[in-house]
């Protein structure tokens, strides 16, 4: 007959085997969680608006052929499948929620904005190896095998980050200030969606990301 003490033993072992298969399943599934997701799954969507703002009040929009480009401090525009894609959704969106498109020139309550930003940022880091090459390589150990070998390290380097997204704006056209002089008129925002997670490299995307945008702003309608 085992003793108390055996059995104890015996259980814990058992326990111990079971929670580390747990934990092994646990970490293959979160390694690989992210591989299993399509492009449309990887999508964030941010939304925001002015919670003082009625719609109702803005009937009529105004929104550009094309979408602007915004790359650091350069903007332009394009007129590619994605873009055109993205401006029939949204227009399509608005117009099913009440509003109305004008034609381009012509007054309009809304301005519409479609937005890709594609910013790239360069920045400098510190490499701390650069300062201790001697401790390791060379200086009073004498290097490998005696030679003295001393290899360089720049202390500093420089590094790359992409940020990608879209975005799209709702601006109050009703109420934007009067011009000043030269001084470029500040409109108010009213509407902000941000697309993030994944670049947009098909139709199938635009119609996934613009369906969740407005799904998240009931707000945005006229009727």
């Amino acid at each position: 007959m085992k003793t108390l003490q055996q059995r104890k033993h015996g259980y814990l072992g058992r326990l111990l085997v079971l929670l580390l298969a747990l934990s092994g399943a646990l970490m293959a599934c979160r390694e690989n969680a992210l591989n299993d997701l399509s492009p449309q799954d990887r999508l964030v969507y941010i939304t925001n608006y002015d919670r003082s703002v009625n719609f109702s009040q803005y009937p009529t929009f105004s929104l550009a052929d094309s979408v602007v480009v915004q790359q650091n401090d350069r903007v332009t525009t394009s007129q590619n499948e994605i873009d055109r894609r993205f401006i029939s959704n949204v227009a399509a969106a608005l117009t099913s929620r009440g509003f109305r498109r004008v034609a381009q020139g012509q007054p309009a309550d809304l301005g519409v904005a479609i937005i890709r930003v594609n910013n790239r940022f360069t920045g400098v880091g510190v490499n701390p190896n650069a300062y201790f090459s001697n401790y390791w390589f060379g200086g009073g150990f004498g290097g490998l095998g005696g030679w003295g070998f001393d290899p360089f390290f720049p202390p500093y380097y420089t590094y790359q980050v992409s940020d990608r997204y879209w975005e799209i704006q709702l601006v109050d056209l009703k109420n934007r200030p009067a011009p000043n002089g030269n001084n470029p008129v500040q409109l108010n925002v009213l509407f902000d969606a941000t697309i993030r997670g994944a670049d947009i490299t098909d139709t199938q995307s635009v119609d996934t990301a613009t369906t969740a945008i407005f799904n998240q702003a009931p707000y945005l309608r006229t009727n």
